[in-house]
């Protein structure tokens, strides 16, 4: 399992993206901020993420409704919600 969280790393120059794996669904399930900064080199990966869930939901897409909130460290040390996406 290591090993995938290492490839992910990788194919992000190394950038650091919070994770969580869920046992019982054998998936991961990765920081939406986390991947849109690495994505985009954004310096408000939150404001861009904010943006894109509005027009989302706006444009009635289904994506939305597949965002599970999940508690992961910030960069603060403290564990906050944050939206997260599996691999699917």
């Amino acid at each position: 399992m290591n090993n995938k969280l290492s490839t992910i790393t990788n194919l992000f120059d190394g950038k650091k993206i919070r994770s969580i794996w869920d046992a019982e669904k054998e998936d991961y399930y990765f920081s939406v901020v986390d991947v849109i900064e690495t994505l985009t080199d954004s310096n408000i990966p939150k404001r861009y993420w904010t943006d894109l869930k509005r027009k989302l939901i706006d444009e009635g897409s289904e994506l939305y409704e597949k965002i599970v909130r999940l508690r992961m460290r910030a960069q603060d040390g403290k564990m906050r919600e944050t939206d997260t996406l599996d691999t699917k």
